[in-house]
């Protein structure tokens, strides 16, 4: 998949999600599915928190000047997969804050915002199939990968953004 396919699959993920969080009032954002699960408003924080990571992590693997010899994983959407249960690293794991719909739709822009600005920085597109970094979930992937991954990953949690919502 190319930079231009993830770019329209970021930007129809992220409008997805600013749409359905847009909708929520702030009782909505702050209730739970289940007592140990978490809120809306946490799973944003999730979101966010991960593609700041996703923006470090990105610039980090750009710096490298050695080709990568791993292979692409083209089975990232397992990621998709809500019964697949990943536990988040501590590092992405919201706080206890209950955020309102318009601090979360700022951050989520914002978050947003570095990532296109990292990517735009990249003059040749095929560098990010041939750098990579350590994941902390899925060990050593492609930066092109991470990118990817961002929006399926964005894409498993719109869909649990639902459950909450439904089960409310």
């Amino acid at each position: 998949m190319e930079l231009k396919e993830i770019n329209q699959k970021l930007k129809e993920t992220r409008d997805e999600l600013l749409g359905i969080v847009n909708a929520l009032n702030r009782d909505q954002l702050s209730k739970r599915k289940e007592l140990n699960s978490w809120t809306i408003s946490q799973v944003c924080q999730h979101l966010i928190k991960t593609e700041e990571l996703y923006v470090m992590a990105i610039k980090k693997g750009l710096k490298s000047t050695e080709d990568s010899l791993i292979e692409n994983k083209p089975q990232l959407e397992f990621l998709i997969d809500r019964s697949n249960k990943i536990e988040a690293p501590d590092i992405a794991k919201p706080d206890d804050e209950s955020l309102e719909g318009k601090e979360i739709i700022e951050k989520l822009n914002h978050s947003r915002e570095k990532l296109n600005e990292v990517l735009k920085t990249v003059e040749d597109p095929s560098l990010l199939s041939r750098r990579h970094l350590i994941h902390p979930v899925f060990k050593e992937m492609l930066l092109i990968e991470w990118v990817r991954s961002l929006y399926l990953h964005e894409q498993r949690h719109i869909k649990q953004i639902i459950e909450i919502k439904d089960g409310i």
